[in-house]
């Protein structure tokens, strides 16, 4: 594993990676803005310091996110998904004016944990550019 440091709290050690995908309402193209994916880039990193998590890469797509973080053992995953979730879209609302009103993230997400494949989860993130399929749109 390339970063295998171990990290501590008062009672225990641990190294606890997380991938976690959630997408915005509707699977809108919402992010298309490259203002929008720094802004929120910027949060997601301003979350993780502020929570003391460790980050490791992210992927900001049109219309979901990718965030490779490691949380620490007195945090839930969902807690963490929320925080991320609820500030961003607030950070985000709160800053710009091109978010239309209303939920911007959609409801649930994906976690997986990262352990001995850590590098290919780390390469995955990072090349989400090249992994999406534009999919056909349902007429209204």
């Amino acid at each position: 594993m390339s970063n295998s440091r171990l990290y501590q709290l008062d009672h225990c050690s641990y190294r606890c990676g997380f991938h976690l995908v959630w997408i915005t309402k509707y699977r809108g193209k919402v992010m298309a803005d490259r203002y929008i994916k720094a802004e929120l880039s910027r949060i997601f990193k301003q979350i993780c310091k502020w929570k003391r998590l460790q980050f490791y890469t992210q992927h900001v797509g049109d219309e979901h996110v990718h965030l490779y973080v490691g949380i620490p053992p007195k945090y839930s995953v969902a807690y963490v998904v929320g925080i991320f979730k609820g500030k961003s879209s607030f950070w985000l609302k709160k800053k710009t004016k091109k978010i239309p009103q209303g939920s911007f993230w959609g409801r649930g997400y994906y976690v997986s944990t990262v352990g001995l494949d850590e590098i290919t989860i780390k390469r995955y993130v990072e090349n989400q550019q090249h992994h999406q399929v534009e999919m056909p749109k349902l007429p209204l």
